[in-house]
């Protein structure tokens, strides 16, 4: 079993690996760019890049279908293929976004709608979260109708929040899904294993083109899937109170934004490092920022990352 989760996850990695290499000139040629706000004469980088790591991931999955299917390897099909869909409805929401910039509140809104199959697929499943030094609370008809939809909505939409530096997502997610192929693993989890070793592995391959100096960027179709997978993720593996430990940073960030009133979090780049625009703090990154008085992107991206690790630590600390 570990060899068809290490297939999985060296398939999606080659998948985006290649697909990342071949997007980035016809992203560029197709004027499908963004601007690097954080260099000297912020520069335009290939955006929607975040389609090869839902290609790469799903080439993982569709591996484990293939092994389920002929060879008789047991994974829950309908749970899985629930969770794909829901995937592809925030990747189809994410482009969009990308190509026709949806306003701010019906992009918070539409990923609820996205979670309908899997709400379809728990109906008769448990509704019971295991939460850590509490114990299983069984929550009824509230988890079904409500905490699996906002569970979709709001990952998906803090971890399109907590970006735009050079590999800040990709590798904070590299983070979390290392942790949850962990906890899968040891939880003896096939559908939670298959889905995050296939999201690291695609991760791990995009952060060769999007860490500092990015020569691509995930756009809103990488970063809302993100968030998605992890939901889906412990949503199937019933480890939900998981995701939410891992979502902690971006919580904070979003209790920042939300004080602020959620404002475009600018920065300005002084001598190589950068600091909040004006003093003013908008977001986490600002207060990173101002608390190290000015701080290098790589620096600052390699501080969340850190930060991520903490809390995947923490993580694997309660529940293995």
């Amino acid at each position: 079993m570990i060899e068809l989760y290490a297939a999985c996850g060296i398939l999606a990695f080659t998948i985006t690996f290649i697909l990342a290499k071949v997007l980035i000139p016809k992203l560029r040629k197709a004027g499908i760019t963004g601007k690097d706000e954080n260099k000297e004469g912020a520069p335009e980088i290939p955006e929607m890049g975040g389609i090869s790591i839902i290609a790469g991931q799903s080439a993982g999955l569709l591996l484990a279908i293939f092994f389920s299917s002929f060879f008789a390897f047991q994974l829950n099909l309908p749970g899985l293929l629930a969770a794909i869909i829901t995937i592809y409805i925030i990747a189809v929401i994410g482009i969009t976004d990308d190509l026709l910039s949806i306003p701010q509140w019906l992009k918070a809104v539409l990923p609820l709608f996205a979670a309908i199959p899997l709400v379809a697929v728990n109906a008769a499943g448990s509704t019971v979260i295991t939460v850590p030094l509490i114990g299983a609370v069984d929550f009824g008809i509230i988890y079904i109708l409500a905490l699996i939809p906002l569970g979709v909505a709001i990952p998906s939409n803090l971890t399109n929040m907590l970006a735009g530096f050079n590999g800040m997502e990709a590798g904070m997610g590299a983070v979390m899904f290392g942790a949850m192929t962990i906890l899968a693993v040891s939880h003896a989890s096939p559908e939670m294993a298959v889905m995050s070793v296939s999201m690291l592995g695609a991760l791990l391959a995009f952060l060769f083109f999007n860490f500092y100096p990015a020569k691509l960027f995930p756009g809103d179709v990488g970063n809302l899937s993100i968030g998605t997978v992890l939901a889906a993720t412990v949503i199937i593996g019933n480890l939900e109170s998981a995701g939410a430990i891992l979502a902690i940073p971006y919580v904070i960030d979003w209790f920042v934004k939300l004080y602020k009133k959620f404002p475009h979090t600018y920065q300005e780049l002084r001598d190589g490092k950068l600091y909040p625009k004006g003093g003013k703090i908008k977001g986490l990154v600002h207060i990173v920022m101002k608390s190290f008085n000015g701080i290098t992107e790589r620096s600052l991206v390699l501080f969340f990352i850190g930060l991520e690790a903490l809390f995947a630590g923490i993580v694997l600390f309660l529940y293995i």
